[in-house]
């Protein structure tokens, strides 16, 4: 249940990564509630593939742009930022210039655009990158990782928290949270994000094998309900574990087997091998330019966080209301989408 004190009101939502697999839930989310929105978008194209007819203001433009979208911000009360420089970022090479450019410094351009319109409120979405533990400890909000890590993208999203945490001081009137979210599944995943290609390659039976790797699984309507109670409910400043459940890789593929019916592969690669494999496909990103499945960022980051992907949101559940369905039903549900709409026979 929500909390009983007095919630704030959304009435008109500015979304960014409105095409992604959490802004889409979370608009539609935001539909179902009456709140009218407007999207930035990368691609009207996209935009239109994703959402069909749905009543939405789209607005084509970049973050990193603020005169692209400043202007259409003046109807918004609200400010729900999803989008973030990611997924590239593990496609081989380095990629520090593109996640500050975007992460940081897009963010809080973005946030000062969003002050000079007007919207005095606003969720950020951070990541459970900012937190960290040791092997098979229970992670929660307060436990920070030093912003001295070597990963790039844990560092972006460690320095937007920040930058946009003293935008919040040096404007008291301005609300800001953040919600932390895990690895996502649902439906509406067009991208396809990691999470969706994962499913894709399982069910074409293209998995090589089971990586020593673990998560922290979580539904994307889930992420996007409690961005919308981190906005209503949300305390100054906090942040909020929308984090799911720990899982390791052989326990993910045996809950995709056990709701497709495909069988899980069985094949265990080693550590070892998958760091070989990664210093082959980067030196082919060198010459080649293309991207690559698996590159040394994804292995270092499988590595590092192995079963430290324990984390605890009792903090959102209780101060929020926040729900995290069973993760077998998400499986289900976003098997059902990919068929419905022709992406798996």
């Amino acid at each position: 249940m929500p909390p009983k004190h007095q919630s704030r009101s959304i009435h008109h939502a500015f979304v960014t990564g409105a095409t992604g697999l959490l802004g889409n839930n979370l608009v539609r989310s935001l539909l179902k509630k009456g709140i009218q929105v407007t999207a930035l978008v990368r691609s009207r194209q996209k935009a239109l593939e994703q959402f069909g007819n749905l009543p939405i203001h789209f607005i084509e433009g970049d973050i990193c742009q603020p005169d692209s979208y400043q202007n259409h911000m003046q109807d918004c009360d609200s400010l729900f930022h999803t989008a973030a420089f990611f997924r590239d970022s593990l496609k081989g090479g380095q990629h520090w210039q593109e996640l500050y450019n975007t992460n940081v410094k897009g963010s809080l351009e973005l946030f000062e655009a969003a002050y000079k319109a007007g919207i005095r409120q606003a969720v950020h979405t951070s990541s459970i990158a900012v937190l960290y533990g040791e092997q098979n400890q229970l992670i929660d909000e307060s436990m920070l990782r030093s912003r001295n890590t070597s990963n790039d993208y844990y560092r972006s999203k460690i320095l937007s928290e920040e930058v946009l945490l003293d935008f919040s001081k040096k404007h008291p009137d301005f609300f800001v949270s953040f919600v932390l979210p895990g690895f996502m599944f649902g439906p509406g995943d067009i991208g396809p994000t990691s999470a969706g290609q994962l499913i894709f390659d399982f069910v074409h039976k293209k998995l090589p094998g089971i990586i020593p790797g673990s998560y922290s699984v979580v539904d994307a309507r889930d992420v996007a309900d409690c961005e919308i109670l981190a906005m209503q409910y949300g305390r100054q400043g906090e942040r909020y574990l929308a984090a799911g459940r720990h899982m390791t890789m052989e326990e993910l593929l045996k809950n995709l087997e056990a709701v497709s019916g495909v069988a899980a592969p069985t094949r265990r690669i080693p550590l070892f091998l998958l760091k070989i494999i990664a210093q082959y496909n980067e030196l082919y990103h060198r010459l080649t330019k293309r991207p690559i499945l698996l590159s040394k960022a994804a292995v270092t980051s499988t590595e590092e966080e192995y079963l430290r992907t324990h984390f605890n949101s009792a903090k959102s559940q209780n101060e929020l209301g926040a729900h995290f369905r069973p993760f077998e039903e998400t499986l289900k549900d976003v098997l059902a989408w990919y068929k419905e709409h022709g992406y798996l026979s």
